[in-house]
């Protein structure tokens, strides 16, 4: 049979196509499910701020009546007047192993994009850098994070055999947590204080932290991430939005401040157990039983397994062993609470001023990810 592509235009249709990841990976022991009201949220155009500077449109692929795809579509004109480019976006894919089915998906975002004057396809990316980026072409017998997807091997087959090329890489380590802290950081750090007037800056309040912070240290990803692979400056809209969202849901021992004599901030490091078992337990629900396996890894059993979020220095300080206090705070905190290692998370093949911070800790390269990019003809 002929495949059918359907632009998603009812809840219910958006239902499906949230749905249809869980189908494809549900007895898949590797995958790690989003949270179905999270991606209900992530699409709708009046609880996602992203759409404040993003267009975007999803494509569900039917043969013979059953959904066997789905992508959607996306334009960051933010991104786009930000490196000059005219991009359209492809993320959220899934398909079966069937090229048929994989390229109608492709074509009929090559299609949205052309309408609207875009030159070149790019992805898997999100609305912004906060949802997952980058098709997995290594690691499959790894298990996935909170923050990145999972998909099968004949993935990127398909997207080469589509004349899809690499644009960008982003490499992911497993990173020892030591049992001692290394004495050249305990250095570093005392040294790293003392020369340029730094402290690390602590909180039990959620409300407190967000009050004095939690603006600041989205302006700080602003400064630090830009240089970066198609990152776009989070709007004043994203950052309240995102200040609100995981800000109370933090351990507070695993988030550490560094702020100068003036109590600026100069570098900020988020992390928190690993979510990945637990979300697999909840199957992308709440309900009736999935926040329980949520709150038990985030505050009553955790896991052994810490998820590093980011780590964000200001451009002024990089490069100056500041990286280095943060370490000094968190390892004694991430040995009292148990944990044996850590999932550092997809960072950009050449970041070579990231990689460097793990040197340390027997860092070993698990899983690659990769985004294509294609000219629309």
């Amino acid at each position: 049979m002929a495949i059918t592509i359907k632009k998603v235009s009812s809840k219910s249709e958006l239902k499906k196509f949230i749905r249809f990841n869980y189908f494809m990976y549900k007895d898949n022991p590797y995958s790690v499910p989003d949270l179905f009201d999270d991606m209900l949220n992530t699409f709708n155009k009046k609880k996602n701020s992203a759409f404040e500077f993003c267009e975007a449109d999803y494509f569900l692929a039917y043969r013979d009546g059953k959904i066997v795809g789905r992508i959607a579509a996306i334009i960051n004109k933010r991104a786009n007047e930000a490196w000059n480019k005219k991009d359209v976006r492809f993320g959220w894919i899934d398909y079966i192993d069937d090229l048929e089915v994989s390229a109608a998906l492709l074509k009929a975002v090559e299609d949205w994009g052309k309408e609207r004057g875009m030159d070149h396809i790019i992805g898997p990316l999100g609305f912004t850098d906060f949802d997952a980026e980058g098709m997995l072409i290594e690691g499959y017998d790894q298990l996935s994070t909170m923050a990145t997807t999972y998909n099968y091997p004949y993935y990127p087959e398909h997207m080469v055999k589509h004349g899809y090329e690499k644009d960008a890489d982003w490499v992911e380590f497993k990173i020892n947590v030591p049992d001692e802290m290394p004495e050249r950081y305990t250095r570093i750090a005392e040294l790293i204080m003392k020369k340029y007037n730094l402290r690390i800056k602590k909180y039990t309040s959620s409300k407190k932290i967000a009050a004095d912070y939690g603006q600041e240290i989205f302006k700080l990803m602003n400064e630090a991430y830009s240089p970066l692979y198609g990152f776009a400056p989070l709007s004043q809209g994203q950052i309240d939005q995102y200040v609100k969202m995981y800000l109370p849901i933090m351990d507070l021992r695993m988030i550490s401040l560094i702020v100068d004599e003036n109590d600026q901030l100069v570098a900020v490091g988020l992390s928190m157990p690993s979510l990945s078992e637990a979300l697999q337990k909840a199957k992308g629900r709440l309900l009736p039983l999935g926040w329980f396996h949520l709150v038990k890894s985030l505050f009553l059993k955790r896991p052994k397994t810490l998820d590093l979020l980011l780590v964000a220095v200001k451009p002024e300080y990089q490069n100056k062993g500041v990286n280095a206090l943060l370490f000094y705070d968190l390892l004694p905190i991430y040995q009292q609470m148990g944990f044996k290692d850590a999932e550092s998370n997809p960072e950009l093949e050449h970041n070579g001023k990231i990689q460097a911070q793990w040197s340390a800790f027997d860092p070993v390269q698990h899983k690659r990810r990769r985004a294509y990019i294609k000219e629309i003809s």
